[in-house]
C-alpha cells in the first residue's frame, strides 16, 4: 500500500503523508496497478488530499486589541534600532513644534518683541535649543523679555 500511497501521491502532487485512502475502497485501491487505475479512483473519490490544517488568528487578534491598548510595547518587545520605534525626524518635529509653541505664546503676550521672536524662532528652526526650558534659560541670560518677568 506504500507504493500505491507513493504513486498516488505524486499524481496529486503532494506528499504521501497527505494521501487518504477511502476506508471502503481499500480492496479497489489493491486491485489498481496503473497510474490510471489510479487516476480514476481520485476521479471517483476513493482516494482524495488530506486538508491543509488552517492556522489560527485569535491569539494575533488578542494580540492586536492589546496592543490597540497601549499593552506589549515595553523594552522586551522592541525590535531594531535605537531609533525605529520613535525616529530622529518625529523626535525633532515633537520638539520643535514646541519650542514654536512657546514662542507664539511669548509674542501673544508681548513679551517678546518681533525681532527677538524672528531670532529665537530662526536659532530653534537650526537646532540651537535642546527644550523649551533652554529657551527661557536663554532668554534670561540675555534679557530679551520686553515688559514683566518670564
Amino acid at each position: 500500500m506504500n507504493n500505491k500511497k507513493k504513486l498516488a501521491a505524486k499524481i496529486l502532487n503532494v506528499s504521501p503523508k497527505k494521501v487518504v485512502f477511502s476506508p471502503e475502497a481499500l480492496d479497489d485501491i489493491q486491485k489498481a496497478i496503473t497510474r490510471s487505475d489510479m487516476r480514476g479512483l481520485i476521479a471517483v473519490g476513493k482516494i482524495s488530499k488530506a486538508k491543509v490544517n488552517q492556522h489560527s488568528r485569535g491569539g494575533a487578534r488578542k494580540i492586536a486589541e492589546q496592543k490597540g491598548k497601549g499593552r506589549q510595547r515595553g523594552k522586551g518587545s522592541r525590535k531594531g534600532s535605537k531609533h525605529s520605534i520613535v525616529t530622529r525626524k518625529e523626535k525633532w518635529i515633537v520638539r520643535v513644534r514646541a519650542q514654536r509653541e512657546l514662542l507664539k505664546e511669548l509674542r501673544d503676550k508681548n513679551l517678546l518683541s518681533t525681532s527677538n521672536y524672528r531670532l529665537l524662532y530662526s536659532k530653534s528652526k537650526g537646532g540651537y535649543f535642546r527644550n523649551r526650558r533652554h529657551i527661557k534659560l536663554y532668554i534670561t541670560e540675555h534679557h530679551l523679555i520686553e515688559s514683566g518677568s518670564k
